[in-house]
């Protein structure tokens, strides 16, 4: 589907209005936070690195969206 560039694009062009938020934009927010979330298994060094509070919302949205 999407390689690790085009996550990071599709959210961050959802962010600044240049794409719409779609399907596309959860999905790579999901594949982002998981992401994340296993690099903070792998050394605390990561700890601290969250998204920003814009791409949080989104995140939510997605588990919103998931959950209805």
């Amino acid at each position: 589907m999407f390689n690790e560039r085009n996550h990071f694009e599709v959210v961050s062009q959802s962010l600044s209005g240049q794409r719409a938020i779609d399907e596309d934009t959860f999905s790579s927010v999901a594949v982002l936070a998981e992401r994340l979330e296993r690099l903070k298994r792998t050394s605390s060094m990561f700890d601290e690195i969250t998204f920003s509070p814009q791409a949080e919302e989104l995140a939510c949205c997605e588990m919103i969206s998931a959950l209805s």
